[in-house]
């Protein structure tokens, strides 16, 4: 089968893999429908994820059809449509009975990073009745596709950590895909402005269209000032990173209001500042997370009543044979204006 492999920092390729087989009771094959490329992938691709050792295939999102079950998967059999949750939950270890998928003891975030993943034409999926999800009838197979990783992470990560509430302020630091999952799913709780902040006017103007109250590009260095302009001096309720890099980070810090909270998302490949000497009497809640998934069936429903439409994330599609072009196309966003690509199998 044809598949994206990771090479080591800087390269990649695509190669011809055998077929991936059932290696115990609890194991799905899946033939690959569709997949996309997440930003967390780019990490990988320059050696910031050292989990992930080169010769991986990569990609933790996607749909398919299951092509064979191990012996102990009883929720799932040959044929059925199937939503790959991008974290592996066996949902009996101490850390699933908690709804800290993430840090399942024999899964968590192991696609496209421990074992191999969805961006080839089968994947081998672990814990399959606890990490799949039935495709609903009719449902649309693009929206799901963002259901696997970035709807459920903007949420957890971000909006649920960062405690958004109805007529609270939320700034969102990057207008990439997760920033946007966050704020379109940050409406859920009615929160009175939603601050988006970029440094690309393109991304700034999609913001828009999906909600934020207002928009902040931050390319003068000026930001903080703005978001305190409109928030009457005081900063934000909820400061949403979603970018991975030390300076939104550091932005977040100067975006917070006393008693507020900042809500790590991105994945940071570098060691980043706190500046306790300023923030240590301002009551405020850092929080970090890797998504668990534990929102998956609720943000299902959201999708499948049209609630809300994730299908406007993404710009661009591909053919699998065509992902190497995908990815240049995804790498150079700010020239190409990609948010969210399919890679149809």
């Amino acid at each position: 089968m044809k598949a994206f492999v990771y090479r080591g920092p800087g390269l990649k390729g695509v190669e011809d893999r055998p077929k991936p087989k059932i290696q115990a009771s609890g194991d799905a094959i899946v033939k690959m429908v569709k997949t996309t490329i997440c930003g967390t992938d780019l990490h990988i691709l320059k050696g910031d994820v050292a989990t992930c050792a080169p010769g991986r295939i990569l990609g933790h999102e996607g749909v398919g059809i299951i092509d064979s079950v191990g012996a102990g998967v009883t929720s799932f059999h040959p044929g059925d449509r199937v939503l790959i949750s991008c974290i592996s939950s066996c949902g009996k270890c101490e850390y699933c009975r908690r709804g800290m998928y993430s840090h399942c003891t024999t899964g968590g975030w192991i696609l496209g990073n421990e074992i191999d993943g969805t961006q080839a034409e089968y994947v081998r999926t672990p814990h399959a009745d606890t990490s799949l999800y039935p495709i609903p009838e009719g449902a649309d197979e693009e929206a799901l596709v963002m259901l696997s990783d970035i709807l459920p992470t903007g949420f957890e990560c971000g909006v649920l950590n960062g405690k958004v509430a109805p007529g609270s302020t939320v700034a969102i630091v990057g207008s990439g895909p997760i920033g946007l999952a966050a704020l379109l799913t940050a409406q859920f709780y009615s929160p009175a402005e939603i601050i988006m902040i970029d440094l690309d006017d393109s991304r700034l103007g999609i913001a828009r269209q999906f909600g934020a109250t207002h928009t902040v590009n931050s390319a003068d260095g000026k930001a903080a000032e703005a978001v305190k302009a409109l928030t009457g001096g005081r900063g934000v309720d909820a400061a949403i990173e979603a970018v991975g890099v030390p300076a939104t980070f550091l932005l977040c810090q100067d975006l917070v209001a006393p008693g507020g909270v900042i809500a790590n998302v991105g994945v940071h490949g570098q060691k980043v500042d706190l500046h306790l000497e300023t923030l240590w009497s301002q009551n405020i809640t850092i929080t970090t997370r890797l998504v668990d998934t534990v929102t998956t069936p609720m943000l299902l429903k959201t999708v499948q009543s049209k609630k809300i439409d994730p299908t406007r994330l993404i710009t661009h599609r591909f053919k699998l044979d065509q992902i190497l072009e995908a990815y240049d196309t995804f790498a150079r966003a700010a020239d190409t204006q990609a948010l969210k690509v399919i890679i149809a199998a």
